[in-house]
């Protein structure tokens, strides 16, 4: 007699790994990014400091992995009537990141040169280039439709992950609504950045444990 043998997927699996390390480093971008008056030499020195290089291109890596991690919940549930929602919130979450991350390199990369010659010159005055390109009304609208985006494909996910008879009901819904209210997080104190990156990753680490023992499941 043939012992049936359980058939993995290694897409939940890969999307799994996806979620956990994009949980981490989102926690390592707040955690690591110096919050300093940013009008002063000491900000523009922040920007030059390996915690800020650090910080961002820790998110920037993040914001790839989210999207990735939605693909491979489109691929696990391949066949299903939810593969539409997961396929759709991929997209869109491609979308959403590629426009934030375009924000994002001018912060880790611009910021940087800005502050090398503010803290070389003695000339605080320098910091208001920044706030010039930061501030810009495209980059705004760029940065804030990304974002909106990416909250549009977390509650997407987080529907198709509902629906998906694989993954516990609730195990998108933490990380959508953190990914949801990612624009507001701006505006905390450090303390509740870094609060706000630590829920993200036990989050994603949450879908992640799901993603992953989804793997030797057949979705409905």
């Amino acid at each position: 007699m043939t012992v049936p043998q359980t058939r993995q997927d290694p897409r939940a699996r890969m999307g799994a790994l996806a979620f956990a390390l994009a949980g981490v480093l989102f926690a390592i971008y707040e955690a690591a990014a110096p919050r300093r008056d940013q009008t002063t030499l000491e900000g523009a020195e922040s920007w030059t400091s390996t915690g800020w290089t650090v910080a961002h291109l820790a998110a920037i890596v993040g914001l790839i992995l989210i999207p990735l991690g939605y693909g491979a919940l489109r691929g696990h549930l391949e066949g299903t009537r939810n593969e539409k929602t997961a396929f759709t919130a991929a997209t869109i979450g491609y979308i959403g990141s590629a426009l934030t991350i375009s924000y994002y390199g001018a912060e880790v990369y611009g910021l940087k040169a800005i502050g090398e010659r503010a803290v070389a010159d003695g000339d605080a005055t320098l910091t208001e280039v920044g706030d010039a390109f930061r501030y810009d009304p495209t980059a705004i609208t760029v940065f804030a439709v990304g974002l909106a985006l990416i909250a549009v494909a977390a509650v997407l996910a987080a529907v198709a992950v509902w629906r998906s008879g694989t993954l516990r009901k609730w195990s998108g819904v933490p990380l959508a609504a953190l990914l949801a209210t990612m624009l507001p997080q701006y505006f905390l104190p450090h303390a509740g950045r870094i609060a706000w990156g630590a829920l993200v990753m036990v989050a994603a680490l949450w879908l992640a444990a799901e993603m992953w023992k989804a793997g030797s499941r057949k979705p409905a």
